[in-house]
């Protein structure tokens, strides 16, 4: 009986035992694993990113020149006109004014006409002197006329009107535009001739080369002064080389370049 119950007791133990390995409280199941069986996910292997190199600071290229266009050259004419002609107030209106383009037509046909066939044929009052005098002296207006007895585009004086029918033999009549044209055209070709042949040994060029500025003493400002105060203020003043009036040389010169007259 005592053997038995030994036996018993050990086994008894032995249940007890082995149901007490079985339960765990509160921290959850040990796990267990078995060799060579992974039961958890893998560590990965530590790998070193080895980085790109950053680029070297470059410099930025300045950006191309680009060229600026040349301006065109483009023949200038004035929105206003610079002479800004007006009336003396005691000039007067006489007859009726012809038109601008009628009034340029008369004094380039008196431009181009020869006053001196015989003895100087090649002589010509360049067209841009005319029509550049003209407008300085009246605008170009026909029926003007002035407190001092000028009168036309031109303004052709009472003495030089006689003095250019008397010399070439006419009979040109002021009062008539183009005709008024033709005595102002005369006058600057007689002009040129007289001081061509007094100063500048025979040579009648009134090209602006061979006068570029407006206040030397050469024959195309020579033939302008006179034009405004008669040869003799013209020839007292040579001697000093200067002009009697270089305002007015200045303002006809300056209108041979760009005119308000030009858009007519």
């Amino acid at each position: 009986m005592e053997r038995r119950f030994r036996w018993l007791a050990a086994a008894l133990a032995g249940l007890i035992v082995v149901a007490g390995c079985g339960l765990g409280g509160g921290g959850g199941e040990e796990q267990r694993t078995l060799p060579g069986v992974v039961t958890s996910d893998p560590v990965p292997e530590e790998t070193t990113e080895v980085a790109e190199p950053s680029p070297e600071p470059t410099t930025p290229s300045p950006a191309p020149a680009t060229r600026k266009p040349k301006p065109k050259r483009t023949k200038a004419t004035p929105t206003e006109d610079p002479n800004n002609f007006q009336l003396p107030a005691c000039a007067t209106r006489e007859g009726r004014a012809v038109s601008k383009a009628k009034a340029k037509s008369a004094l380039l046909a008196a431009a181009g006409r020869t006053y001196w066939p015989t003895s100087a044929p090649a002589l010509k009052v360049p067209g841009r002197l005319v029509l550049a005098t003209a407008w300085h002296e009246s605008g170009w207006q026909s029926n003007i006329v002035n407190c001092d007895g000028g009168r036309g585009l031109m303004q052709v004086m009472p003495d030089t009107e006689a003095f250019v029918n008397q010399r070439f033999e006419q009979s040109f009549d002021s009062q008539d535009y183009r005709q008024n044209a033709v005595l102002g055209a005369n006058y600057l070709a007689w002009l040129t001739k007289v001081f061509g042949d007094t100063y500048f040994k025979g040579s009648y060029d009134l090209s602006t080369r061979k006068c570029r500025t407006h206040s030397s003493m050469c024959l195309l400002n020579m033939v302008i002064a006179a034009y405004n105060v008669g040869r003799g203020g013209v020839d007292a003043a040579y001697a000093d080389k200067r002009l009697p009036n270089p305002g007015y040389v200045d303002v006809v010169r300056s209108l041979m370049k760009s005119c308000y007259c030009d858009k007519y």
